[in-house]
Formats: C-alpha cells, sequence, structure tokens
C-alpha cells in the first residue's frame, strides 16, 4: 500500500507528461490510466517487474478489470462495509504510513497532499477492497479437496516441479509458568511512581528516565518515544490513556497486558498520538521460578524412567494452552505439527516463546526429553518448559505419505485458482466491458471482449 501511494505521487508530480483517460469500463467501474501507471510504477519500485513494459501494463490492466469484476458484482448483490470497518482499516493504514515517513508534515510533503486528501484516497481504496474480499470470499466458499482429488493433484505434478521440503521436526513440550505476586506487582507500580514523581519535581526528564529504567527496548534507546500512532493499535487500556492526556502530561500507571506504563503525550494530531512510555513487568520470584524448574526436572526423569508418557505429563502438569493439543506446537503456515528448522529460527525473531529453541531441537535425539529450559512466556513472563522431539523428518521430495497436508494446501490453492478463473470467464462474458484500443494488441488470460460484449458497446 506505501509503495503504491508513492506511485500515485511520482505520477502526480509527473502529470504534466502524462495526459490521464479511461483505459477500460467494466459494468459501472471505470480504470484511468493513472491506475495502470501507479501500479506498474509499483512492481518496478519492487524490483519484481518481468518482460516488457507494455506486457507488464497489459497484466496489470487485466487484474485490475478483474478487480473491478468483484465491485461490480458486489454492487450487485448489494454487499456492504460500514464505515467503522472502513475507517479502522483506514486508520491502520495511515498509522503504518505515518511511522514510516516520521511525521505527518513529511507525509504531505511526500505525497504533495494534505492529509485529509491521502485519506480519502485510501479510505475508497480500502472500502473497494473490502467489497472485493467479501465477493472472492462468496466465490471460494464451500470449496474443498477431497482425498481423492489431492492424490490426483500430486500424481499430474511434474516431477522437475515437486518441491524439495527441508528437515521438519514435530515438536512438544510441557510448559510451567509461576505466577506473579501481588506483592511484586505492587513493588514495580511502586517503582513506576517514584519515577514519575522524580520527573515532575524536575529532578530528570522523562526520555532520560526511559532509557535508564524503560523495558521496552525498542523505543527506550530513543527516550520511549513511540512515534505517531492512531487508534487500536495500542493496547486498551494504554490507548484511553494517551488519547486522554494533554500534550506534555503524564499519566499514572498504567498496567496491560505487558506490564506497567507511564505515558507522556508529546504531541496529538487528530486519531494520531506521539507518546513517551516506560514499561516495567512484575518479575516472577527467583523462589517461585526455581520451584518450576525442579519440579519439572523430577517430570523429566520419570518421563526418562518410563513411569509416564510424555503426554500423560504434558496433560497432568503443563500450565500452557498447548496441553490440549498434546504439547505440540503448531505450524501457523500449514495448520500441521511439522515445523522447519528454518521456520524455528525465523519465528525466533518476532516471538519470545520461540527464543533459542532451534539451538535445543537441533541437539535432541528423537524421543530424547530435554532438561528443563528457561523461556519468556508470549506476555513476557519468566517460565521453564520440557521439549520433546517427537520425529524428525529429513529434507526430501514433497510426498503424500510424509507431506499429505502440505500437499493437500497446494491442492486447494489451485483448485481456488482455477475456481476463480471459471468465475471470471463467465462474469466476463455477460458484463458490459470495453477496453481501450491503445490495449488491443494485449494478449489477456481471458476473453474480455466477447462478441455478445462487442455488440453492446
Amino acid at each position: 500500500m506505501l509503495l503504491l501511494l508513492l506511485a500515485v505521487q511520482c505520477l502526480t508530480a509527473q502529470k504534466s507528461q502524462v495526459i490521464d483517460k479511461v483505459v477500460a469500463v467494466v459494468g459501472k467501474n471505470i480504470i484511468l490510466q493513472s491506475d495502470v501507471e501507479s501500479q506498474y510504477l509499483q512492481y518496478r519500485m519492487q524490483g519484481g517487474a518481468e518482460g516488457t513494459a507494455s506486457s507488464l501494463r497489459c497484466e496489470i490492466l487485466e487484474e485490475m478489470m478483474f478487480q473491478k469484476l468483484m465491485l461490480n458484482q458486489a454492487e450487485m448483490d448489494s454487499l456492504t462495509v460500514t464505515d467503522s470497518e472502513v475507517e479502522s482499516e483506514m486508520n491502520r493504514r495511515i498509522s503504518e504510513l505515518l511511522g514510516r515517513a516520521g511525521s505527518q508534515e513529511k507525509l504531505e510533503k511526500l505525497f504533495n497532499k494534505t492529509m485529509t486528501e491521502i485519506k480519502e484516497e485510501l479510505r475508497r481504496m480500502v472500502k473497494e477492497r473490502m467489497l472485493q474480499d467479501q465477493v472472492r470470499a462468496s466465490i471460494l466458499k464451500g470449496v474443498v479437496v477431497t482425498p481423492a482429488e489431492v492424490r490426483k493433484f500430486y500424481r499430474e505434478m511434474p516431477a522437475d516441479s515437486i518441491p524439495t521440503v527441508g528437515t521438519e521436526y514435530e515438536i512438544a513440550q510441557i510448559v510451567k509458568k509461576p505466577p506473579v505476586s501481588v506483592e511484586e506487582k505492587l513493588r514495580v507500580k511502586d517503582q513506576l511512581y517514584q519515577i514519575r514523581k522524580r520527573i515532575l519535581q524536575g529532578e530528570s526528564s522523562f526520555s532520560t528516565m526511559a532509557v535508564l529504567y524503560s523495558e521496552d527496548p525498542g523505543s527506550a534507546k530513543k527516550g520511549g518515544e513511540l512515534g505517531f500512532t492512531g487508534r487500536g493499535e495500542f493496547a486498551p487500556e494504554f490507548e484511553t490513556a494517551a488519547f486522554n492526556l494533554r500534550e506534555g502530561e503524564i499519566s499514572e500507571v498504567i498496567e496491560t497486558q505487558f506490564g506497567f506504563h507511564i505515558i507522556q503525550l508529546i504531541e496529538r494530531r487528530g486519531d494520531y498520538v506521539n507518546c513517551r512510555h516506560i514499561l516495567m513487568s512484575a518479575k516472577v520470584p527467583v523462589e517461585a521460578l526455581e520451584k518450576a524448574q525442579l519440579e519439572l526436572d523430577s517430570v523429566a526423569k520419570m518421563i526418562r524412567n518410563g513411569e509416564m508418557t510424555f503426554e500423560e505429563a504434558c496433560s497432568k502438569f503443563s500450565d500452557d494452552d498447548s496441553k490440549m493439543n498434546g504439547g505440540y506446537l503448531v505450524n501457523s503456515a500449514y495448520g500441521g505439527n511439522r515445523i522447519a528448522l528454518q521456520d524455528l529460527q525465523d519465528l525466533e525473531n518476532y516471538f519470545p516463546e520461540f527464543k533459542n529453541l532451534s539451538f535445543v531441537i537441533g541437539k535432541l535425539q528423537v524421543g530424547e526429553v530435554s532438561d528443563p529450559l528457561p523461556m519468556v512466556t508470549s506476555d513476557n513472563n519468566d517460565a521453564f518448559r520440557l521439549v520433546m522431539v517427537k520425529k524428525k523428518v529429513e529434507a526430501h521430495k514433497a510426498n503424500l505419505k510424509d507431506d499429505y497436508w502440505r500437499v493437500q494446501s497446494w491442492a486447494l490453492n489451485y483448485k481456488n485458482q482455477e475456481t476463480i478463473k471459471n468465475w471470471i470467464r463467465n462474469k466476463a462474458k455477460k458484463a458490459f466491458v470495453h477496453i481501450d484500443e491503445d490495449f488491443a494488441d494485449c494478449e489477456f488470460q481471458f476473453d474480455w471482449e466477447s462478441s455478445n460484449n462487442k455488440k453492446n458497446h
């Protein structure tokens, strides 16, 4: 979206050289030459453009005609989206743009438009995309693949196109999450109140105290500053406090799922605020962590001695929701239990609960239970866990025995694509479609201007 808006800006800057006109009509919806050029510029900026400029523009126009065809269907089906849904998504995207640009002034200068104009353009684009998504969902509703279709899809795959699947693991865990005491929470809140008092008395600045004490590594080094952020981006308690502050004012201590905060509002512009914060979290007592470690050490010995299975121990002792799934970690991409080592390493960069897991897994044998391992939970609390490699599948060519769930996702994706193509072929014959003569030489995938459409022109 950012690149698309950048492309629009670039075209605006070149408007003296480009004469805009309608290059296609689908039902009641038009496509302008500037629309095509915007998308073309986007692809060029991403470095992914292949083929000649003219062929790429043809591909772009056809994709945009498909989008307008879905928009036309949305109008025929009287589909709607609420203003609040559009505003929420538009604000999220504006917030992302502001974060990248650095400030509202920079964003407006970049696009040579006011914030109101940027919002209006983005609001229209968001609404159209939401309507198109509804149509796409209705087209694909009920599309499933049977086991027979999965096997047929695999048999028909060219041998040289079957991908190699890297080494994968099925991993299970037993997690002990010691609770944070009320006394510890009160201690942290009091410490933040003391920091707030020192700032209000002029003993130190908010930014200096953030550098010294905040546990948010991303903002602490910037004096706690978060940059312009819109509604819906913060935790609810944080957002309520931030948007109720006056510029320069410092909040009371606020508790969220991430810990305790004090917030200082730097500046507010409509539905966006730039503020500083200091985050401190209540820590699990060392004694509680030691107890959890000892308990898991005993559990590991019972599993190794055959006194209970890993599954039984997980059901009895684990404090994590994964116990409902036998402790298995789930591959969010495909929904199965197998996770590639590279995927684990990627997850470590985004989710604290996966930190250092790939290193441990690489050293375990199948069926071997680890010693108790320190970890950080998704809500940033200290804990311990046991992990076991339940199964290891070496790198191999994808096959139905080892990779059925993966092949199933490929088959479903292919069937979805074919369903969409058939829908386009059917609707393109019935809808009014006109394409400008400048694109007469395009080799489109679909017959947009059928004989019936041409008679109607």
